[in-house]
Parts: C-alpha cells; sequence; structure tokens
C-alpha cells in the first residue's frame, strides 16, 4: 500500500462504486466490461480484481500476468482488470450465459457457490501440480479452507484478514491501557472517549462491508457466528447475544461514533489518520495509509480475549479459481502455478495491502521487517476463521450472505441502538434465511 495514494482502494468497500469501472478498464486496456467466452484465439482469459492500491495494484498485475511465457503447448494469457462494482451480478451473468474466462480472482465465497452451479473445475489437479513443484507453502489451515466435496473450488493467494490496531499516543493521551480482554477494551474507550475520541471506529455505510467485518471478528472473537457446525443459519445464540450486547455497551458509552452508520471507508480512514479514532479491527496494512512519521504511533496489539476467554477473528481469503469455459484445463493449472510463483512481486512492489498466505512470502525481509505484519501473522492468522466460523469448511450460502443487504442492515441497526440484542438476531436470522431460500 502506498502512503495517502489516491487511488488505494479496500476490495470490499468497492462494491458499489460504479465510478471505478472506467479508471479500471482504462487501465487494463481492455473493453468496458469483461465479455467473450474463456479464451481469445490461443490465449487463456484472466478475469482480475482491484486489489490492494487500486491503480497501482492494476498496472503491476497487468505487468506480471503479460510476462508470462507458456511452455510447450500450453496457451498464453491475456489479463482484463474487473472492477468491485456488481462484482457478484458479473460472474453470475457470465456464468449463465457460459462466458466465463478461463481463470479468475474474486471474492472470497464466490468459487464455492459457482462450483456448485458446475462453472468452476474444482483446482485438485493444481494442487497436485503445486505438491510436484515443492511450492504448496500455504499458511497453515488456509488451504484447508478451499476443500469441499468436490474438491479444491480454488487456491487462495492472499487474505484479507482484520487485526486490531490502537494509536498508542491516543491512548497515552486518555490515560488508557493497551486492551487484553473485553472488559479493558470497554476502560480504554470510554477513557478516548472523554478525550473525544472514537473507541472502536467503524464504516457503516452503503458503499462498504467495514462494519459487517468488525461485528463478524467480534463474534468469532467470542466463539459465535451466523452458522452451526452443519452450515445451517444459527444466529441466535448465546454466545452471538453476548456479542451484541458487548457492542450495545459501546454504542452506549459512546465509544461507537453514531455517525457511523452512514460512513465510508474514506471516512473511517481519514478518521484514523486525523487522531479521531484510537482503536479499531482493520486490513493489516492500515498503518501504510499514515504519513511516513506517523506511522510508528498506530499498531497492531495481540488478540484480546472475549467473554469467556476465547480468541478469534475473521478472515477473507482471496481465491484463485479456475473455470470450465477454459479452452484447456492444463494451460489453466500451467499458467496459475505459474503465478503464484510471481505473486510476491505485489508485496515487494508495495501495491498490495492485505496478507499473503504463501510462507515463502511472509519470509521475506518486506514482512518480517514490518512488527505488525509479523503479529498479524503470527498471532493473528492461526486464529482466524471464515463467516462460516462453526464450520470446519466454506460452502455456496457464503457468498449470498458475504456483504449482502441483511447484513448491512444488521450492522447498521447495532450502531442505532433502541432494540436488544436478541431482537436484532431474530430479524438477522429471518432475513438470512429468506435470502439463502431465493438463492437455491
Amino acid at each position: 500500500m502506498q502512503v495517502h495514494e489516491p487511488g488505494r482502494v479496500s476490495r470490499r468497500g468497492f462494491l458499489t462504486m460504479s465510478g471505478a469501472a472506467a479508471i479500471t478498464f482504462g487501465l487494463a486496456a481492455c473493453s468496458s466490461a469483461p465479455s467473450g467466452s474463456g479464451s481469445t484465439t490461443g490465449t487463456l482469459k484472466f478475469w482480475d480484481m482491484v486489489w490492494g492500491t487500486g491503480n497501482t495494484y492494476t498496472s503491476e498485475a497487468k505487468k506480471i500476468a503479460g510476462s508470462y511465457r507458456p511452455s510447450g503447448s500450453n496457451l498464453g494469457v491475456k489479463y482484463q482488470s474487473v472492477p468491485w462494482a456488481n462484482w457478484n451480478q458479473v460472474f453470475t451473468s457470465a456464468a449463465a450465459s457460459k462466458t466465463t474466462p478461463a481463470v479468475a480472482s474474486g471474492a472470497a465465497f464466490l468459487p464455492f457457490y459457482l462450483l456448485d452451479q458446475g462453472s468452476v473445475v474444482p483446482a485438485d489437479g493444481l494442487v497436485k501440480r503445486l505438491d510436484r513443484n515443492g511450492t504448496n507453502d500455504f499458511l497453515p489451515g488456509v488451504l484447508d479452507q478451499m476443500k469441499t466435496s468436490k474438491g479444491y473450488a480454488a487456491v487462495p493467494w492472499s487474505m484479507d484478514l482484520r487485526v486490531l490496531w490502537v494509536r498508542k499516543s491516543l491512548l497515552e493521551k486518555a490515560g488508557a491501557e493497551i486492551p487484553t480482554d473485553w472488559d479493558s477494551f470497554i476502560k480504554a474507550g470510554q477513557a478516548l472517549q472523554k478525550i473525544g475520541v472514537v473507541g472502536l471506529g467503524l464504516a457503516a455505510g452503503s458503499t462498504t462491508t467495514d462494519a459487517q467485518h468488525t461485528v463478524s471478528a467480534l463474534m468469532i472473537n467470542n466463539g459465535g457466528g451466523m452458522f452451526d457446525a452443519d452450515g445451517n443459519l444459527d444466529c441466535v445464540t448465546d454466545r452471538n447475544i453476548e456479542t451484541l450486547d458487548f457492542l450495545g455497551e459501546c454504542v452506549a458509552k459512546g465509544i461507537i461514533d453514531p455517525h457511523a452508520i452512514s460512513y465510508t471507508n474514506t471516512n473511517l480512514a481519514n478518521d484514523w489518520t486525523n487522531g479521531h479514532v484510537g482503536m479499531g479491527f482493520n486490513q493489516t496494512g492500515l498503518d501504510k495509509t499514515f504519513r511516513p512519521d506517523e506511522q510508528s504511533d498506530v499498531e497492531v496489539i495481540s488478540p484480546i480475549k472475549a467473554a469467556h476467554g476465547d480468541t478469534g477473528t475473521v478472515y477473507y481469503i482471496n481465491p484463485l479459481m479456475m473455470f470450465s469455459t477454459t479452452p484447456s484445463q492444463e494451460s489453466s493449472e500451467a499458467f496459475l502455478a505459474w503465478y503464484l510463483d510471481q505473486i510476491h512481486q505485489y508485496w515487494t512492489s508495495g501495491v498490495e495491502t492485505d496478507l499473503p498466505v504463501k510462507k515463502s512470502i511472509t519470509d521475506l525481509p518486506i514482512i518480517q521487517n514490518n512488527k505488525n505484519l509479523v503479529k498479524s501473522v503470527s498471532e493473528w492468522q492461526p486464529i482466524g476463521k471464515t463467516i462460516g466460523a462453526r464450520t470446519d469448511h466454506a460452502f455456496a450460502a457464503l457468498n449470498t450472505v458475504d456483504g449482502g443487504s441483511a447484513t448491512a442492515t444488521f450492522v447498521q441497526e447495532i450502531i442505532q441502538g433502541g432494540r436488544s440484542s436478541k431482537q436484532l438476531l431474530e430479524t438477522l436470522q429471518t432475513s438470512l434465511e429468506s435470502v439463502i431460500k431465493k438463492k437455491k
């Protein structure tokens, strides 16, 4: 991530920002929207989302993909950047019309949905290729999250991990200790509130899923989640009620800014850098949004313990998937195996804000020399889970829930206050049941 990069984009906060299309496709020198089947003449089509720093990421990605030189009879690759605006519709429409690309990056749970629909090809052959090449060095548990009864839905390439950040100078000014559990978090938040600083930074406006991430992180922190161990919706549980009670206390004590209900990612980022936010869950690259002379003031702290002593957070594993529309499955696997060997360049060039999922990349000096990334990898990644936290695998319904209107309304109602935790969760359960039923 570049400091104050004008093109900086949060991938999940970009879901409805249609203005990105002109920027992204202009950089990619492609058409104004993804089109065509999985190949052009003699090439694989590679759709890549706008990750990391936005335009600078896309420029680097296009350069990397353009350097691919296939061996033998394998096909070359044509790169196309795809904006986050209407991403789900773009892929599902392409799947319905059989105009998907050969390979693509995408939202965390999209490959599970498309695998169920028969559009995505299992990545088992690619995983075996990585094993043979000695390049299957994913961090513990990450590849396992791609496994389904039909095989691997995709392979991971990066991770949107939510970690807890603090601004040390603001805590010191407030006379507050760095929190270690929920009780001390409330105390620190109250101390910050007394000096006019927000204790839990959130953005819950219509163009971002930031607040949804924080609520999911805290549910998982307390051993809860929206689904049971069998993948069935199970929102109204004692652990989830406790989590919403905690958030309700934050609202009542002014630790959460009521204006957060309409905040964009930009609003929240500005509040962090101008000293209005003292603590909050965010991406692992948050410090890079600060001026160089202020970056040491923002720090990832160790995971805090919830009501029963549990620790945990949410992560979203960013996948690379393969489609049945490829003109050559062998070529798709060969390209992605090669591409995974090149992705370290996103971190060494500073254009990626998410966490790498390959140990060979986390061992690089660019990661090891950053104490916040080291703590994220060593302390937070091992306790991270998907929004299907109580299950041991991902599944298609998660794509329907992820970033949808039901969860958006849910977190806005938390910030508004006035309803009991149980009522909020009952409404969420009913809303999600309706959405999932429609998608089946």
